[in-house]
């Protein structure tokens, strides 16, 4: 029997049949001071300024809160014979899974490192042996590094990570959208409202502050891999010289 995958839909039901709904920062601020109960009409640069610096800020408290999963790109850095630091994109937050690509003929086997700290690192007696990396300790500077041990020997030819990166910048310009998903638009209305209540409208503090930590909690519950998880112990003979 021939199964039918169109969606259930009662007699005479009319919907749109399009998933286009990205409001522009622009639309977004004014919802926002709607909710402080400011009319567009009531509207100077002052108020826009403030919700663009606002946004922004509230779109950097996100990048510490979490792994926002659209955020999470791969990266690849060529290895060097000898070389143990390499830069890293200053756009990086934190590097999250991270492997070697391991040349074998005509093929490739990626094998997974493991990070370590500043300490650990600083541990080590010889930071210029060489021989196949086993750990990598990412420094959080400004211009931000990464450094392998042991050093490549010049059989690896590439470290690969994944990493979450800073959201992008949010501006007014040409109607540009918030980097963000769908799901998280309205956390996104009532942190910006929250936020510009207490300079525009600090008797509405109390009333949005909520309604924006559960907005957040909501989306953020969401903002997650659906897979199972598994715990094991680390295999001792997995890394070899």
């Amino acid at each position: 029997m021939a199964m039918n995958n169109t969606p259930y839909k009662p007699a005479n039901w009319k919907t749109s049949g399009t998933y286009a709904f990205a409001p522009s920062l622009g639309e977004v601020t004014l919802y926002a001071f709607n909710l402080c109960g400011i009319r567009p009409t009531a509207l100077l640069q002052e108020h826009m300024d403030s919700a663009r610096m606002a946004t922004n800020m509230l779109l950097g408290r996100w990048s510490s809160q979490g792994v926002n999963l659209w955020a999470v790109d791969l990266q690849c850095i060529p290895l060097k014979q000898g070389c143990s630091t390499y830069q890293v994109p200053s756009n990086t937050v934190v590097m999250l899974d991270a492997y070697i690509v391991q040349n074998s003929g005509n093929s490739a086997i990626d094998r997974l490192i493991l990070p370590i700290s500043r300490s650990e690192y600083s541990s080590y007696p010889n930071k210029q042996q060489q021989g196949f990396p086993t750990t990598y300790w990412f420094d959080r500077l400004l211009a931000p590094t990464v450094t392998l041990w042991p050093v490549p020997d010049g059989n690896e030819s590439q470290f690969k990570y994944y990493r979450l990166r800073q959201i992008q910048d949010a501006n007014f310009q040409d109607g540009q959208q918030i980097e963000i998903p769908y799901y998280f638009l309205e956390a996104l209305a009532y942190g910006l409202a929250s936020r510009l209540a207490m300079i525009w409208a600090p008797e509405k503090v109390q009333l949005l502050k909520p309604m924006a930590d559960e907005a957040y909690d909501i989306a953020a519950s969401q903002n997650i891999e659906t897979a199972s998880f598994y715990i094991s112990p680390l295999v001792a003979g997995y890394f070899r010289p």
